[in-house]
């Protein structure tokens, strides 16, 4: 991938739509399936995700130039290992409560693909700028496909939404447990494919 020519908003909009981390790459799949049973949580690792991107994103495309071929995954690993540490520490010591639920999906934000992926296809070849923003698209994407599993699942599976009383029943209970997480995903993967498909046949006239 060539340095990107892309505006800012461009960049934003195409982590959140385009190459939806979660609907359109199908990448990073275990939180999403594990952990994306209420809104809440699709909300705390979506932040946390976003923290680690933006700021891995910056610092692979400062370093950039002084990155061996043959070690930079090895590099991408320690720079994303680093920054995760950052905000578990972070969770632990000022969100105990929410780390208590999550954490051990905020230590596995080292091994999300996601992350690795656009540190070697776009900030290693772009600017710090350039990468800052489509790190705030890719997080705000997968934190958007958290938090729309979320509510899906939090509504369907407890009747509520952000720990409120909405529905006054559970539906169906089994929306919070771990196999509902494909199911969910699935569903709402072919929806917002759907969507998009329908667009942009309306979008050519056809």
């Amino acid at each position: 991938m060539p340095a990107t020519t892309k505006s800012n908003f461009q960049l934003v909009s195409n982590g959140i739509l385009n190459e939806n981390p979660i609907f359109r790459l199908a990448l990073s799949m275990c939180p999403a399936v594990g952990i994306s049973t209420s809104v809440m949580n699709g909300i705390l690792l979506g932040i946390a995700v976003l923290f680690v991107q933006v700021f891995s994103s910056c610092t692979i495309a400062a370093i950039k130039d002084y990155i061996h071929p043959r070690i930079r995954i090895p590099t991408y690993t320690l720079t994303i290992a680093t920054w995760v540490t950052v905000i578990d520490l972070v969770l632990a010591a000022y969100m105990p409560a929410a780390y208590k639920e999550m954490g051990i999906f905020v230590k596995l934000i080292v091994a999300f693909a996601i992350i690795t992926m656009r540190l070697e296809t776009f900030a290693c070849k772009n600017s710090v700028q350039a990468s800052f923003w489509d790190g705030i698209g890719m997080g705000f994407g997968f934190m958007f496909g958290m938090m729309a599993l979320g509510l899906v699942r939090e509504l369907l599976g407890m009747g509520t939404i952000l720990g409120y009383d909405v529905l006054g029943f559970r539906p169906l209970l089994f929306f919070v447990l771990p196999a509902a997480g494909f199911f969910c995903v699935g569903l709402m993967m072919g929806l917002f494919n759907y969507i998009e498909l329908t667009y942009n046949r309306k979008k050519k006239g056809t």
